[in-house]
């Protein structure tokens, strides 16, 4: 059982993360810097979030072409489990891994708050930890977070069952007050076709300790580690 951070320059939440999988698996996570060419075998990569390449062009354009992402692409395609959390998911999309595009907030600022997510499925590696229409406490931190895709996109993501989360009100509405930047259809999180590929704006890994605040993060990672068992 073997899981790898991927950390560009300008990542932020590379530790944050590690330590959660760490916590989750019991045993040392590896980080490998982007201009790396190579992941090891691995059952887990990770894509953290931050600001890669200082947001510069677009979020997550100028990482999406780092050494290190030909072999996670190709690596995904192969079936290998790969989340992306906030700049991660920016970088899937660019990368192509992902359809759709991460647009600047609908109020043109930052936004770094607890928001409620909906679980739309756990039958997945990520949520099999969560309960279907489970609502989720977790923080987001952002500027670039309207997810956005044309219609046709966005009707076979739902018709796939490919929409993993989705902002919401406490108790599990999902109405435009509970969107936080505008994203289409209140979506917070995306699969690929095989559910294998994971982009989501929520930082899980900020909720994965109680004297942080939280635990609602956790159940992802403990998901990950049965997944990987």
């Amino acid at each position: 059982m073997k899981a790898h951070v991927i950390v560009f320059p300008g990542s932020n939440c590379d530790r944050d993360v590690a330590v959660s999988l760490e916590q989750a698996m019991g045993r040392p996570v590896e980080m490998l810097w982007h201009g790396e060419t190579e992941v090891p075998a691995t059952d887990l990569i990770v894509l953290p979030g931050g600001f890669s390449y200082g947001d510069y062009l677009r979020c997550g354009a100028m990482a999406a072409h780092s050494p290190i992402m030909r072999d996670v692409i190709a690596k995904a395609k192969a079936g290998t489990r790969v989340l992306g959390i906030c700049n991660g998911f920016q970088i899937l999309t660019e990368s192509g891994l992902l359809p759709g595009v991460l647009m600047q907030n609908m109020s043109l600022k930052y936004i770094c708050r607890d928001v409620h997510i909906r679980v739309e499925r756990s039958d997945t590696d990520y949520t099999r930890q969560y309960g279907n229409g489970g609502v989720l406490r977790i923080p987001i931190a952002h500027h670039e977070g309207n997810y956005s895709a044309d219609d046709g996109t966005l009707d076979r993501l739902e018709g796939e069952g490919r929409v993993a989360f989705r902002y919401c009100s406490p108790d599990g509405e999902t109405t435009e007050a509970s969107n936080p930047n505008g994203s289409a259809r209140n979506i917070a999180g995306i699969y690929n076709e095989n559910c294998t590929v994971l982009g989501l704006m929520p930082h899980p890994e900020r909720l994965c300790d109680a004297q942080l605040g939280g635990t609602d993060g956790v159940g992802m990672f403990s998901s990950l580690v049965e997944a990987m068992q």
